[in-house]
């Protein structure tokens, strides 16, 4: 028997790497005050944190204006019912606790840390997370298993003064109120009327039916339905939680239960509810199969039978995705905004109603645009918001922090209602998730996109996730041979992607042509073109982009990224009227930074400044930003002078007489124009808001910034996404990773110069 360790498939490769590199973990610590002069220390340590010690020693909750705690959540496990893996330990639940928290810090602007608790005695547990709980503002306890959850999460929210949140039970439950909420309002239905049926007696079936009764649902017409049947007074295995939803009936079945009823909730196991099951049902029913990786039954199957069902899942490639992540960010937001000592009933129901409100309302079209290229509209196949709506961060916690005041469990009363909707607003920019945005409108586009340097190993593996994750059709440019022998090497299956021998080309000879008809007149002999088409891979995948074969391109990986743009632009031009610019996306604790020229305008005229603004605003519209530029230079309005500074000005004078529709301003310093209160000192200026679109003086200064915010892990950058072309391309930087790769090739299918064509 071999000892060796079974081959990792590349997508876990992939996971373990993402994992590990560059730095292990998903999460860091970052401190939010100066600590680069002796004065500094000496306030943040002794002598000067005497004062707040002494401040919270006689009020503690004075811990909220002086500490962190008030903006801090620990998401807490013992790792014995990790994701659908079971009880693999606490430790083993790490990595999902981290990336709880990262969730929380994404979606609403939450410090939460992960503590893996090695204990499975519910007394142990609840003694050893009551013992540092009001170290936080909020307690999410996740992956703990039924029933002893139930017990863990009550005993803890009457011990500690915070607000303690078992989010697989209610989580699920508020997302599938507000879709239920909807799918009533769609069928004519009332809640109070409803026949409902719930397969799955867990800790989110439960909480789900509790809270759906609380919400108006009959008691009395609910049935449920576990693993050992119906659910009914005559049987004595039950926990009290479960005893407590029995009923008196003779029914002992599922497909008893079914028969007629309104609405079946299902979070159990893939496949347990039938055609004939759902065949039985009521007028207009409501089937919300919620079990993953596969639901109950597939949406597919319920249409093939009753095409008057309104259905819902757990899965992102179904309309009405209930995902757990509509809500706790947005709970725990509204619950620390007003310093809540708990989450009760009302918080709940309020952010299921927020929901249920939001879905309701006209979507703006770069929302729809981001999820299906369609117009989403209020519907059957619409009842929930998207995960990445960018307006649940300023929609959902009001509700929630309302009901709190409301109900009597809140310390303060947050600001007036719109002001505190614009702070929040300001807390999340939602184009922190640009590439789940633009992976959303790949899956419905499919493009064509080609691989230029299709022998590198990193390019396969990048090509193969591009089309296996739904992205679109991946062509690798390669000799086949060679591509082929490092995809076994790799573990990757032959014969998936499709392999294009430059030389052997059926269109080698209209490449060749077409290119020599555009070059001849510029020194090209036909023996040079003809040498270009066969062994420059470059030249070659552009050609068929340019010529109508793929859709776009993505290279740079083997070779400088000037070597390759100087390949390209032997095919491909710039757009009628326009420039070729380089863009950096900046992503940083929320914030997105749109940075430029960081590819091609070495020491840009006033003219070609304002020429990049205009293809930078673009872009960021294309990206569902609302552009903000800023003109950066190393002084704010005139001071110091100087002719660089001048040069920032006249662009600005330039858009002046243009009369563009964006808001631009300049020239400003960097800490300016992205400091929210910068109109204290100057009251004159146009921007609204902080600047989100950055024109660099020259190239060199806006290749250092974004590569200074990379190395020293103050954000994540991706880029340089070129825009302008009159195809679509995009060139990595010289030995990226897959990931990189991916997501420039996603770029390239999404073509952010769309929007400027």
């Amino acid at each position: 028997m071999s000892d060796k360790p079974p081959k990792l498939t590349p997508f876990e490769q992939d996971a373990l790497d993402f994992h590990r590199l560059p730095t292990p973990g998903k999460l860091s610590l970052a401190p939010t005050k100066p600590m680069a002069t002796q004065r500094d220390l000496s306030l943040a340590y002794s002598p000067g944190v005497a004062v707040p010690v002494k401040a919270i020693a006689e009020n503690p909750d004075a811990a909220y204006d002086y500490t962190s705690k008030g903006n801090m959540v620990a998401v807490v496990s013992n790792g014995t019912a990790i994701l659908g893996l079971g009880n693999l330990g606490a430790m083993a639940s790490k990595p999902v606790m981290e990336g709880k928290a990262v969730l929380f810090k994404r979606f609403a602007d939450i410090d939460a840390f992960d503590i893996e608790v090695n204990y499975t005695d519910p007394d142990q547990f609840v003694e050893c997370v009551a013992g540092f709980g009001a170290t936080f503002g909020g307690i999410n306890l996740e992956d703990i298993k039924s029933p002893e959850c139930f017990d863990i999460e009550r005993r803890l929210r009457e011990m500690l003064d915070i607000p303690v949140f078992h989010d697989d039970q209610h989580g699920t439950a508020i997302i599938a109120a507000a879709g239920l909420i909807n799918a009533c309002e769609i069928s004519g239905k009332k809640l109070s009327d409803l026949n409902v049926v719930l397969v799955g007696a867990g800790a989110a079936g439960l909480s789900v039916i509790e809270l759906l009764q609380s919400m108006g649902v009959d008691k009395d017409k609910t049935v449920v339905v576990d693993k050992d049947g119906v659910v009914h007074t005559g049987r004595n295995d039950l926990f009290p939680r479960l005893r407590d939803q029995a009923v008196k009936t003779q029914m002992r079945t599922l497909e008893e239960a079914v028969r007629g009823a309104d609405c079946l909730i299902g979070l159990s196991a893939a496949g347990v509810v039938t055609q004939s099951m759902v065949r039985s049902m009521a007028p207009d029913p409501i089937i919300f199969a919620m079990a993953n990786p596969t639901p109950e039954i597939l949406p597919e199957l319920i249409k093939e039978v009753r095409g008057d069902a309104i259905v819902a899942t757990g899965r992102s490639d179904y309309p009405n995705q209930v995902n757990n992540v509509l809500g706790f960010p947005y709970i725990f937001r509204g619950a620390l905004d007003v310093r809540a000592r708990t989450i009760n009933e009302e918080m709940k129901i309020a952010c299921a109603r927020a929901l249920a409100d939001l879905a309701r309302e006209d979507v703006p079209d770069e929302v729809s645009d981001a999820y299906t290229g369609s117009r989403l509209q209020f519907g059957p196949e619409y009842i929930i918001p998207t995960p990445f709506d960018p307006r649940l961060i300023s929609r959902v916690p009001p509700y929630v922090a309302k009901a709190a005041v409301e109900s009597g469990v809140a310390r303060i009363v947050p600001q007036d209602t719109e002001s505190y909707r614009q702070s929040l607003a300001r807390r999340v920019d939602p184009t922190a998730a640009l590439q789940q945005r633009v992976a959303s409108v790949l899956r419905g586009a499919q493009k064509t996109i080609v691989f230029a340097e299709g022998e590198a190993p990193s390019v396969i593996r990048a090509a193969h996730a591009f089309q296996t994750q739904g992205l679109g059709k991946a062509i690798l440019v390669a000799r086949e041979d060679i591509a082929e022998a490092n995809m076994k090497e790799l573990g990757l299956p032959t014969g998936e992607l499709e392999i294009v021998n430059a030389r052997l080309s059926d269109f080698n000879y209209d490449y060749a042509k077409f290119l020599y008809e555009r070059l001849q007149r510029k020194g090209y002999l036909k023996r040079d073109v003809q040498r270009l088409v066969n062994t420059n891979r470059n030249v070659f995948s552009a050609c068929m982009v340019k010529l109508g074969h793929a859709d776009g391109m993505i290279t740079g990986v083997t070779r400088h990224t000037n070597v390759a743009m100087n390949d390209i632009r032997l095919v491909i031009d710039p757009v009628a009227g326009g420039r070729v610019v380089g863009i950096n996306t900046a992503i940083s604790r929320g914030r997105t930074l749109l940075i430029g020229d960081v590819l091609e305008a070495e020491f840009p005229t006033s003219a070609e400044l304002a020429d990049i603004a205009v293809e930078m605003a673009a872009t960021a519209r294309r990206f569902g930003l609302t552009p903000r530029v800023a003109f950066l230079s190393y002084s704010s309005f005139g001071n110091p002078p100087g002719e660089r500074t001048e040069k920032m000005a006249g662009a600005v004078r330039i858009l002046d007489a243009r009369g563009v529709d964006f808001e631009y301003e300049g020239e400003m310093a960097a800490d300016v124009a992205l400091n929210p209160d910068h109109h204290e000192l100057y009251p004159f200026s146009r921007l609204t808001e902080p600047a989100n679109v950055l024109v660099m003086p020259a190239v060199h200064s806006a290749s250092i910034a974004t590569r200074l915010l990379k190395a020293a892990g103050a954000a994540t950058v991706i880029g340089p996404v070129i825009v302008g072309l009159e195809k679509p391309v995009q060139i990595a930087r010289l030995g990226s990773s897959v990931s990189d790769i991916v997501n420039l090739a996603g770029l390239a299918a999404f073509d952010p110069s769309a929007a400027a064509l």
